[in-house]
């Protein structure tokens, strides 16, 4: 058991409603655009919701926690992929049983990638995911950068997405949310991430959950319930300063879309980028 600078006391200073254990897979390795920013704001909200939040690193090679109630994972650079794919193929097993028994997950970017069924490479090389979500991510030379508007389950969610892959949603998969401002899983059929039982894949960073309260804790909800067996008790937040800074997000970047502002994405393809610069999927 390990835990984050500024969380290790976090159990012993909540009250006593139980213990919830949230499992970052690969910290080191697919934690980059601050979505180690996702597993602080969830051990922050459980202990602020009267709960116990045990944090769990998983770092490859190492056994797989049987206690995990929530999995979050974060996107990385190709190395960083790479380094974890064997691991990740060790551990499939335990997180496909846990995905089938609802174990709520978050998965970002290169993750997001990872739990799928495939990511093909721009030279054609195919690179078997888990399953546990039905996309395939064809890889491009063009990169979808900017900000994201999306309806979802949760109400509406905002975000940032930098990437160059483009998912594709296999016959029957529900999308995490439908795009009404930015590109999505492939900017052409509106759809973003995508959601089986209670796994979540999406190319929003941010991190999302400090910005979309609402759904960290429909996360928390759930893991409370695989934890202790019980509904959550949600203990009282004041999300005030969070919910007009999305609202006031919403209403500029969907005002600038009426304007036809030009898109992040649409400037950085005319710009060539060094070649030392480490690549994201």
């Amino acid at each position: 058991m390990s835990g984050h600078a500024g969380e290790s006391n976090a159990s012993a200073q909540a009250p006593d409603k139980g213990a919830v254990t949230v499992v970052h897979l690969y910290p080191r390795e697919m934690s980059i655009y601050g979505d180690l920013g996702n597993t602080r704001a969830l051990l922050s909200r459980l202990r602020r919701h009267g709960y116990a939040p045990r944090l769990h690193d998983h770092h490859p090679g190492e056994p797989f926690p049987a206690d995990a109630h929530l999995i979050v994972g974060g996107g990385g650079q190709d190395s960083g992929q790479a380094r974890v794919e064997a691991d990740l193929a060790a551990i499939a097993p335990e997180l496909k049983a846990r995905a089938a028994d609802g174990v709520p997950m978050l998965m970002i970017c290169g993750m997001y990638q990872l739990f799928g069924q495939a990511f093909v490479t721009v030279d054609g090389r195919v690179l078997p995911g888990l399953g546990i979500l039905d996309v395939t991510t064809q890889g491009n030379r063009k990169r979808m950068i900017g900000p994201v508007v999306m309806a979802t389950r949760y109400g509406d969610v905002v975000g940032y997405e930098n990437h160059s892959g483009s998912t594709v949603l296999g016959s029957g998969q529900q999308p995490f949310g439908r795009v009404r401002v930015g590109f999505g899983n492939n900017a052409e059929d509106a759809t973003e991430g995508a959601v089986t039982h209670q796994v979540h894949g999406s190319y929003l960073h941010g991190p999302i959950l400090p910005a979309n309260p609402a759904l960290a804790d429909a996360l928390i909800a759930t893991a409370v319930q695989v934890a202790l067996g019980r509904a959550f008790e949600p203990g009282v937040i004041d999300d005030t300063l969070a919910d007009q800074a999305r609202r006031r997000q919403i209403a500029r970047l969907e005002a600038d879309a009426r304007r036809g502002t030009p898109k992040l994405s649409d400037r950085a393809a005319r710009v060539r980028r060094p070649r030392t610069r480490p690549r994201t999927r």
